[in-house]
């Protein structure tokens, strides 16, 4: 541009241009040189935004780059989360079928222990109808026995129900004399009607009892005690019952106690009177009870 001024007034003094000319090289030089301003302003303005623009894609970049590294951290934790509820899904299906195993074995086992407490149930049932029935039987026994022995109450005779169990007790005023072992007439009579009543229940057992006081027994023949003697009238008896064919004798059993199961005391006559007594005990079979218990157990 310099140059270019110089020969510019070189060229007007030595060609000696007119001033019009002159004016128009003037004008044509701030023109330019406005140009030149401006396109050195514009040049900055350029670099300036080109450092600008450089420093927002390095940021760019620089984001860019943070932006991929998160990204790609990010699908690594899903690889490795996919992995785990790969496996954890795998674990859950296997467990899942094992407790599907294991409740069909557990229903299994409820279906089967269910039949088995419905079987005791029934068991248990069928033994208390079996009881209800046996105590419904006994009472009418000892009804029946009450309305066949009615003559003979008041004569040491009586008929009484406890624990299950009918019991006929007779002293030996009805049924022999003092240190004997025959049965007398009435006695006889007693035990007839006795065993009429025994034979219409086939099922019960029938244990007779003798039963002495506490005074020693002279001995007589090969009956030296009361032991003896108390075994002798229960046998007594056991033959009277017998004479009736309809009394099974397997449910027969006669005991001798002697003096040792008192009723009263033995120091005074009264007591001793009611000591020397023979017990008819009637039980319910408990043959059917025993099996189902035993089922039970």
């Amino acid at each position: 541009m310099k140059y270019y001024i110089l020969f510019i007034a070189f060229f007007i003094c030595s060609s000696c241009v007119t001033t019009k000319v002159f004016n128009d090289l003037e004008v044509r030089y701030y023109e330019m040189k406005t140009q030149s301003n401006a396109l050195k302003n514009s040049k900055d303005s350029i670099q300036k935004s080109w450092v600008k623009l450089n420093e927002k894609w390095n940021e760019t970049k620089s984001y860019l780059k943070r932006s991929r590294d998160s990204i790609n951290s990010g699908l690594n934790e899903i690889k490795i989360l996919q992995g785990e509820y790969f496996l954890l899904k795998e674990n859950s299906d296997q467990k899942i079928k094992e407790n599907i195993e294991k409740n069909n074995s557990l229903i299994k086992e409820i279906a089967i222990k269910e039949t088995e407490l419905q079987s005791r149930l029934d068991r248990v049932n069928e033994l208390e109808k079996m009881i209800n029935e046996q105590k419904t039987s006994l009472n009418q026994l000892k009804e029946s026995l009450s309305d066949a022995l009615l003559n003979f109450e008041g004569k040491g005779l009586t008929v009484k129900q406890r624990n299950g169990k009918v019991y006929i007790s007779m002293e030996n005023k009805l049924l022999f004399k003092s240190g004997k072992w025959d049965i007398e007439r009435e006695g006889k009579k007693a035990l007839t009607q006795l065993s009429r009543v025994l034979e219409k229940n086939p099922d019960i057992s029938i244990l007779i009892e003798g039963h002495t006081d506490n005074v020693p027994f002279t001995s007589i023949g090969d009956v030296e005690s009361n032991w003896d003697l108390s075994t002798k009238r229960a046998t007594a008896v056991v033959k009277i019952l017998l004479k009736n064919n309809q009394i099974l004798p397997q449910n027969l059993t006669a005991a001798g106690r002697s003096e040792y199961l008192p009723i009263a005391p033995n120091s005074s006559k009264e007591g001793r009177a009611s000591n020397r007594r023979i017990e008819v005990i009637l039980s319910p079979s408990l043959e059917e009870i025993t099996k189902l218990l035993e089922i039970n157990n």
